[in-house]
């Protein structure tokens, strides 16, 4: 049976919810306390029932929330203790100790609790997080975000809660970890207590670093977000056209006599399909309703995750711009043997399991649906992404990096200076180590500090790695030389050693296509033959 919604608040956006949920055939029920919006709701609406107050709203409809920001929590409450399936739109709360409350009670009642947070949906965003995922752009380095305008002046929030939740929550996702340190600055002045301009710099314990700039005040509107990595840089522009509005940048650095130099490429338009991102929002609350159980990207968890960054970055701009640390915290659903030590101050992901005799230090950032073997050793400072496979006798120091989906065998093993000596301090030599999404450390291999391991690389058991590995590289022996290409889910390619470019392969596990440019392996549907 389909699913029905009410929609609370028929205002400017919620007139947009409510075109995308008619379309979806899933629109019932318009709920507005003014006349005016009532009678526009019928006349656009027919079908549709319309009433003014929220207790009005039938209890066997699905509810898209729209209201004004103050009302959120009163209204996803009401709902959600009658057992409805609820989505609110940005921002959750306006405190973060409201949020938890919210989220145990969607738990209890088994119910969909959707934040609104749309470019999650957005076809660029999707694929700029894949890009991510596969290793294109590298080593994430920093990121930048403008998102300006003229008007739509607020009264009951600033710009930074008005237009930066868009651009946290995309940089969350990008980064897949919490910012360990937010610091913001701004300036208001059409209101001497709300801020018309503001930046927010956001500091990871891996090193990325990004900042957020967002105004009112600007002479044109302005949305765009730049990532750069190690091996590439990619921008969003959503005020192009949709063919353009994400481009690679295959850029670089050489390095001549100690000095850089920069190694510039064309630009490579990102395909993107013609979808509406509030439509693919609306229709993934209707697939959250259908089966509640499966898990949503924008849930309530993300919601507070979003939220206690605005919090962070609030406090800071009214401290006059001091660093705000980020707090961070342990999951509900995260199994602990009793043997292990996990300290306060670290974050754990929802779904992981940390066996027997681990210790995980304050600082420590831990991902989603990881497993830490036995004795597994995860330092302050560390930061391990999702779906992280650490097998026993593994220690993870300060600096080191591991991106999703990567595999540690046991007893391999992470340097964190070059030159260590017992009797002589070098802390301050520590040099940082990052190991790319779904790259593969074989048992017993050392990896030396100070270098990047590329997304999907594959590190042969009791190989040393001193120097950097290229994506999807087959490294052997000591010191690790490349010796094959293997492909995202394993596999060696039947590729040679050192490619001189042009050359194929193709998978013979999952059948994936692939080629070589001479200097990185990418899927062929990638780009074109010159």
């Amino acid at each position: 049976m389909p699913t029905s919604v009410a929609l609370i608040g028929f205002g400017a956006w919620g007139r947009n919810l409510a075109r995308n949920l008619d379309a979806l055939g899933a629109l019932a029920v318009i709920c507005d306390p003014e006349a005016a919006s009532q009678a526009d709701a019928r006349r656009l609406y027919p079908r549709a029932v319309v009433c003014s107050q929220p207790e009005d709203v039938p209890a066997d409809c699905a509810v898209v929330i729209a209201a004004p920001a103050a009302w959120h929590v009163r209204l996803a409450r009401l709902y959600l203790e009658r057992g409805q399936h609820v989505f609110v739109e940005k921002p959750l709360a306006l405190r973060v100790e409201e949020c938890p409350p919210l989220i145990d009670l969607a738990r209890q009642q088994r119910r969909v609790l959707m934040v609104g947070h749309l470019l999650h949906h957005h076809p660029a965003v999707l694929a700029l997080h894949k890009l991510i995922q596969q290793g294109t752009l590298g080593r994430l380095l920093y990121m930048y975000s403008n998102r300006l305008n003229l008007g739509r002046f607020r009264r009951e929030e600033n710009s930074l809660w008005s237009f930066a939740p868009h651009d946290i929550a995309v940089m969350l996702r990008l980064t897949g970890a919490m910012p360990a340190r937010v610091t913001a600055t701004g300036a208001a002045f059409l209101h001497p207590r709300i801020a018309d301009s503001t930046v927010t710099q956001l500091q990871w314990e891996n090193g990325v670093q990004a900042h957020i700039y967002v105004s009112w005040l600007h002479p044109f509107k302005e949305q765009r977000l730049v990532v750069v990595g190690q091996d590439a840089m990619a921008v969003f522009d959503d005020r192009l056209p949709q063919s353009e509005k994400l481009v690679l940048y295959r850029h670089g650095v050489d390095w001549r006599d100690g000095i850089p130099e920069p190694r510039k490429a064309e630009a490579e338009k990102v395909p993107l399909p013609d979808e509406e991102p509030l439509r693919r929002e609306m229709q993934a609350f209707l697939d959250a309703v259908a089966a509640p159980d499966a898990p949503i990207v924008a849930d309530g968890q993300e919601g507070l995750r979003v939220l206690t960054v605005l919090d962070a970055a609030e406090r800071s701009l009214q401290s006059g711009g001091l660093p705000v640390p980020i707090g961070t915290q342990v999951a509900h659903n995260v199994m602990i043997h009793p043997s292990s030590v996990v300290s306060g101050d670290a974050a754990i992901g929802d779904g992981t399991k940390i066996w027997h005799f681990c210790h995980v230090m304050d600082g420590a950032r831990v991902g989603k649906d990881c497993v830490l073997g036995q004795n597994v050793f995860v330092a302050g400072g560390a930061v391990v992404g999702d779906r992280v496979r650490i097998q026993n006798n593994v220690s993870v120091y300060k600096g080191v990096t591991l991106g999703d989906g990567v595999f540690c065998g046991p007893s391999c093993v992470f340097t964190n200076v070059i030159w260590p000596r017992a009797e002589v301090s070098r802390q301050g030599e520590m040099a940082p180590t990052y190991v790319g999404p779904g790259a593969t450390l074989g048992a017993n291999s050392t990896i030396v500090c100070g270098h990047t391991i590329g997304a999907h690389a594959f590190v042969a058991a009791g190989a040393v790695v001193s120097r950097d590995v290229p994506a999807h590289a087959l490294v052997v022996g000591n010191p690790a030389r490349i010796r094959g290409w293997v492909c995202r889910c394993g596999e060696r390619l039947s590729l040679p050693t050192r490619p001189e470019g042009g050359e194929r392969a193709t998978c013979t596990r999952c059948s994936a296509n692939w080629k070589h440019t001479g200097t990185a392996l990418i899927p062929a549907e990638e780009r074109k033959d010159p």
